[in-house]
């Protein structure tokens, strides 16, 4: 890996209690000091506030309990110290956009009636990735790096389309980006170089780029597809305003990991 490590602190505030314990205890010249001349633990240094408080009140993540989120299956097990780590474009919805959707869920809803309305909207830039507590910091300066040179941008997604997650657990109602492509292939090239960096998966090959408006649980292309999928896009193509309604401004790059996050405006 060529990004050199922040000092190894731990999100615990006992594990950060442990290094301090073994660096004190093994200071030069320690070992050939007369025994009453060895520091008490009082006098252990202390672990700077600057590290116990780095991330206080970040939650690690939730239990592994499907219950609690609506049916949804890990993509890979919650572990301490471990933090889902995600990199994304986001998308604030505007009323109009709303309305829209109000149009658009009840019409899928008649052939999936389970498929639920997402709480928020974003466009991936990567998959979702593990970081230990220790990288968050350095990973999300490599990110920043590489995005202060990017220039905002404009991009149209319009066109409904229906996706699942590799696992197919989940499906997800989406609206693909038509115009824009282009742009956010360069944006994926940056962050990807940056997953490298941090022996991390890269995203796809052959990106569909799209704002998910809904999911349910297990794979329901066979329903959305097809009658479904044509309704949806008429509603689309024939909403009023829909022109300026998906036209969207790009303006910054976020990355979210456990519960922080991090802004990176384009320029």
């Amino acid at each position: 890996m060529s990004a050199a490590p922040l000092v190894g602190y731990s999100s615990s505030s006992s594990e950060d209690e442990d290094e301090a314990k073994a660096g004190a205890q093994a200071q030069p010249g320690a070992g050939s000091c007369p025994r009453a001349q060895s520091p008490l633990p009082s006098q252990r240094l202390p672990v700077p506030d600057s590290v116990l408080h780095m991330f206080l009140g970040t939650e690690e993540g939730p239990e592994d309990d499907s219950a609690k989120h609506g049916g949804r299956v890990r993509t890979f097990p919650h572990e301490r110290g471990n933090w889902a780590t995600h990199v994304y474009v986001p998308y604030e919805a505007k009323e109009e956009f709303l309305d829209l959707l109000d149009m658009l869920l009840p019409r899928a809803q008649t052939y999936v009636p389970r498929l639920v309305r997402m709480e928020a909207f974003h466009l991936s830039l990567s998959q979702s990735v593990v970081l230990r507590h220790h990288w968050i910091l350095p990973f999300v300066q490599a990110l920043k790096d590489r995005m202060a040179s990017f220039q905002g941008f404009f991009f149209i997604a319009n066109r409904v389309k229906i996706y699942t997650n590799q696992e197919k657990t989940r499906t997800f109602v989406g609206l693909e980006v038509t115009s824009g492509h282009a742009q956010f292939l360069d944006l994926v090239s940056e962050v990807d170089r940056v997953m490298e960096e941090f022996d991390l998966t890269t995203f796809y090959q052959d990106p569909s780029f799209h704002i998910s408006l809904a999911w349910c649980v297990g794979d329901a292309r066979l329903q959305l597809e097809g009658q479904c999928l044509r309704e949806l896009q008429t509603i689309v193509d024939e909403f009023e305003d829909s022109e300026m309604v998906l036209r969207v401004h790009a303006e910054q790059v976020r990355c979210k990991s456990g519960h922080k996050f991090f802004s990176m405006p384009l320029k």
